[in-house]
Protein backbone atom coordinates (compact mmCIF):
# COMPACT_ATOMS: atom_id res chain seq x y z
CA UNK A 1 0.00 0.00 0.00
CA UNK A 2 1.43 3.45 -1.44
CA UNK A 3 2.35 5.56 1.51
CA UNK A 4 1.79 9.82 1.20
CA UNK A 5 4.27 12.54 2.75
CA UNK A 6 2.55 14.10 5.27
CA UNK A 7 1.97 17.99 5.15
CA UNK A 8 4.67 18.63 7.76
CA UNK A 9 7.14 17.36 5.89
CA UNK A 10 6.40 19.42 2.46
CA UNK A 11 6.29 22.38 4.52
CA UNK A 12 9.39 21.89 5.82
CA UNK A 13 10.80 20.82 2.32
CA UNK A 14 9.75 24.31 0.97
CA UNK A 15 11.84 26.89 1.53
CA UNK A 16 9.07 30.01 1.81
CA UNK A 17 6.15 28.96 3.02
CA UNK A 18 3.16 30.68 1.97
CA UNK A 19 1.49 32.98 3.78
CA UNK A 20 -2.35 32.92 4.02
CA UNK A 21 -4.40 35.75 2.19
CA UNK A 22 -5.91 38.02 5.11
CA UNK A 23 -3.23 36.90 7.42
CA UNK A 24 -0.88 39.60 9.48
CA UNK A 25 2.52 40.37 9.15
CA UNK A 26 4.77 40.64 12.00
CA UNK A 27 6.12 44.62 12.49
CA UNK A 28 9.50 45.57 10.66
CA UNK A 29 12.11 47.40 13.07
CA UNK A 30 12.69 49.84 10.15
CA UNK A 31 8.85 50.97 10.36
CA UNK A 32 7.99 53.90 12.58
CA UNK A 33 5.60 52.52 15.19
CA UNK A 34 2.60 54.44 15.67
CA UNK A 35 2.49 57.07 19.16
CA UNK A 36 -0.02 57.96 21.43
CA UNK A 37 -2.78 59.75 19.89
CA UNK A 38 -2.63 63.84 19.91
CA UNK A 39 -4.94 65.62 22.72
CA UNK A 40 -8.57 66.80 21.07
CA UNK A 41 -10.85 69.26 22.24
CA UNK A 42 -14.52 67.96 23.38
CA UNK A 43 -15.68 68.97 20.20
CA UNK A 44 -12.93 67.47 18.21
CA UNK A 45 -10.75 70.29 17.93
CA UNK A 46 -6.74 70.39 18.46
CA UNK A 47 -6.63 71.28 22.19
CA UNK A 48 -4.58 74.00 23.60
CA UNK A 49 -1.35 71.56 23.58
CA UNK A 50 -1.68 71.34 19.65
CA UNK A 51 -0.18 74.72 18.61
CA UNK A 52 2.36 74.62 21.46
CA UNK A 53 3.50 77.06 24.29
CA UNK A 54 5.48 79.04 21.78
CA UNK A 55 2.86 80.85 20.01
CA UNK A 56 1.20 81.91 23.30
CA UNK A 57 4.24 83.61 24.25
CA UNK A 58 4.39 85.36 20.91
CA UNK A 59 1.07 86.33 21.51
CA UNK A 60 1.81 87.97 24.83
CA UNK A 61 5.12 89.40 24.25
CA UNK A 62 3.31 91.14 21.33
CA UNK A 63 0.28 92.77 23.28
CA UNK A 64 3.06 93.98 25.92
CA UNK A 65 4.74 96.04 23.32
CA UNK A 66 1.70 97.41 22.40
CA UNK A 67 0.91 98.56 25.84
CA UNK A 68 4.04 100.33 26.76
CA UNK A 69 4.14 101.74 23.09
CA UNK A 70 0.70 103.08 24.26
CA UNK A 71 2.12 104.30 27.81
CA UNK A 72 4.61 106.19 26.54
CA UNK A 73 2.86 108.00 23.82
CA UNK A 74 0.17 108.74 27.26
CA UNK A 75 2.96 109.93 28.69
CA UNK A 76 4.56 112.10 26.17
CA UNK A 77 1.06 113.63 25.36
CA UNK A 78 1.08 114.65 29.06
CA UNK A 79 3.78 116.16 29.36
CA UNK A 80 3.39 118.29 25.68
CA UNK A 81 -0.05 119.18 27.42
CA UNK A 82 1.39 120.30 30.47
CA UNK A 83 4.08 122.58 28.61
CA UNK A 84 1.65 124.44 26.59
CA UNK A 85 -0.46 125.08 29.14
CA UNK A 86 2.50 126.73 31.24
CA UNK A 87 3.17 129.00 28.10
CA UNK A 88 0.00 130.05 27.72
CA UNK A 89 -0.47 131.22 32.27
CA UNK A 90 2.85 132.72 31.25
CA UNK A 91 1.26 134.50 28.36
CA UNK A 92 -1.14 135.54 29.73
CA UNK A 93 0.40 136.83 33.19
CA UNK A 94 2.72 138.80 30.86
CA UNK A 95 -0.81 140.41 28.69
CA UNK A 96 -2.27 141.41 32.30
CA UNK A 97 1.17 142.68 33.58
CA UNK A 98 1.35 144.97 30.30
CA UNK A 99 -2.10 145.82 30.56
CA UNK A 100 -1.84 147.14 34.77
CA UNK A 101 1.36 149.03 33.92
CA UNK A 102 -0.26 150.97 31.24
CA UNK A 103 -3.54 151.45 32.92
CA UNK A 104 -1.04 153.48 35.21
CA UNK A 105 1.07 155.63 32.83
CA UNK A 106 -1.20 158.45 32.97
CA UNK A 107 -0.70 158.74 36.28
CA UNK A 108 2.86 158.95 36.66
CA UNK A 109 2.31 161.52 33.83
CA UNK A 110 0.13 163.55 35.89
CA UNK A 111 2.83 163.41 39.06
CA UNK A 112 5.68 164.03 36.16
CA UNK A 113 3.83 167.65 35.24
CA UNK A 114 3.09 168.03 38.84
CA UNK A 115 7.09 168.12 39.79
CA UNK A 116 7.69 170.46 37.15
CA UNK A 117 5.30 172.83 38.61
CA UNK A 118 6.70 172.29 41.94
CA UNK A 119 7.63 176.22 42.69
CA UNK A 120 4.41 177.39 41.59
CA UNK A 121 1.32 178.02 44.34
CA UNK A 122 1.52 175.15 46.64
CA UNK A 123 -2.71 175.73 46.42
CA UNK A 124 -2.62 174.36 43.15
CA UNK A 125 0.00 172.00 43.59
CA UNK A 126 -2.34 170.30 46.30
CA UNK A 127 -5.03 170.29 43.64
CA UNK A 128 -2.56 169.03 41.40
CA UNK A 129 -1.92 165.91 43.59
CA UNK A 130 -5.04 165.18 44.58
CA UNK A 131 -6.33 164.90 40.54
CA UNK A 132 -3.69 163.01 40.68
CA UNK A 133 -4.62 160.28 43.69
CA UNK A 134 -8.15 160.34 42.26
CA UNK A 135 -6.87 159.21 38.91
CA UNK A 136 -5.14 156.17 40.60
CA UNK A 137 -7.82 155.10 42.49
CA UNK A 138 -10.06 155.61 39.48
CA UNK A 139 -7.60 152.94 37.79
CA UNK A 140 -7.72 150.73 40.57
CA UNK A 141 -11.26 150.15 40.84
CA UNK A 142 -11.83 149.74 36.98
CA UNK A 143 -9.13 146.80 37.65
CA UNK A 144 -12.15 145.20 39.99
CA UNK A 145 -10.06 146.92 43.44
CA UNK A 146 -12.87 149.99 44.52
CA UNK A 147 -10.99 152.14 47.33
CA UNK A 148 -13.30 151.67 51.31
CA UNK A 149 -12.35 154.50 53.22
CA UNK A 150 -15.86 155.50 54.70
CA UNK A 151 -16.26 156.45 58.22
CA UNK A 152 -19.36 156.15 59.81
CA UNK A 153 -20.50 152.91 58.94
CA UNK A 154 -20.66 149.70 60.85
CA UNK A 155 -17.93 148.04 61.35
CA UNK A 156 -16.82 144.90 58.75
CA UNK A 157 -14.18 142.41 59.77
CA UNK A 158 -14.36 141.63 55.74
CA UNK A 159 -13.26 145.13 55.03
CA UNK A 160 -12.25 146.88 58.21
CA UNK A 161 -8.77 146.05 60.43
CA UNK A 162 -8.94 147.18 63.59
CA UNK A 163 -5.90 149.36 64.77
CA UNK A 164 -7.55 151.30 67.79
CA UNK A 165 -10.63 151.93 69.83
CA UNK A 166 -11.65 155.29 70.90
CA UNK A 167 -14.59 156.62 72.97
CA UNK A 168 -16.63 159.30 70.76
CA UNK A 169 -20.11 160.00 72.27
CA UNK A 170 -21.33 161.12 68.65
CA UNK A 171 -20.62 157.64 67.12
CA UNK A 172 -22.34 155.08 67.51
CA UNK A 173 -20.88 151.76 69.40
CA UNK A 174 -19.14 149.60 66.86
CA UNK A 175 -19.00 151.92 63.97
CA UNK A 176 -16.05 153.57 62.11
CA UNK A 177 -14.36 156.64 63.72
CA UNK A 178 -11.55 157.14 61.40
CA UNK A 179 -9.36 155.40 58.33
CA UNK A 180 -5.82 155.50 59.02
CA UNK A 181 -5.25 153.82 55.44
CA UNK A 182 -7.55 152.86 52.71
CA UNK A 183 -8.63 149.19 52.05
CA UNK A 184 -8.90 148.33 48.18
CA UNK A 185 -11.16 145.08 46.82
CA UNK A 186 -13.34 143.02 47.56
CA UNK A 187 -13.50 139.44 48.96
CA UNK A 188 -11.50 136.94 47.08
CA UNK A 189 -10.11 140.13 45.51
CA UNK A 190 -9.55 142.36 47.86
CA UNK A 191 -5.80 143.41 47.97
CA UNK A 192 -6.11 145.06 52.03
CA UNK A 193 -8.43 145.94 54.50
CA UNK A 194 -8.77 149.09 55.71
CA UNK A 195 -7.17 150.30 58.78
CA UNK A 196 -9.29 152.03 61.03
CA UNK A 197 -10.55 153.33 64.79
CA UNK A 198 -13.72 152.23 66.24
CA UNK A 199 -16.30 154.05 68.47
CA UNK A 200 -15.69 151.84 71.82
CA UNK A 201 -18.83 150.26 72.88
CA UNK A 202 -20.74 151.27 76.42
Amino acid sequence: MPTHPQESDRAASDPVAPVPEGAGRPPRGDLPQPGPPRPEAANGEPGPDAAGPGRAEDEYTTAIKELEDRWRRALADLDNLRKRHARELERERAVERSRTAAAFLPVLDNLELALTHAGADPGAIMEGVRAVRDQAVNVLELLGYPRHAETGVAFDPALHEVVGVVQDPDAPPGTVVQVLRPGYGDGDRQLRPAAVTVAKRE
